[in-house]
């Protein structure tokens, strides 16, 4: 599942990095729990929530249904 993640991730990196921002994927349980690092001005920013909420967690959970949790760490 790691792999299917990283391609996800890598859908979405170039729209955070053109914001001067990234993504780090830290983890990826057994369970389907998905654990990301906001980099750069990503995390800083005032909006890091609603790009975690409305980019991240909802560009993974389409690509991969069988993720049950997505957490900014």
């Amino acid at each position: 599942m790691k792999e299917k993640v990283e391609k996800a991730l890598a859908k979405i990196r170039p729209h955070l990095q053109a914001d001067g921002g990234d993504v780090e994927l830290v983890d990826v349980s057994a369970d389907g729990v998905v654990k990301v690092r906001l980099t750069g001005a990503c995390g800083c920013c005032p909006m890091s929530t609603m790009t975690m909420q409305q980019g991240i967690v909802k560009t993974l959970k389409k690509e991969i249904p069988e993720i049950k949790d997505v957490q900014s760490v």
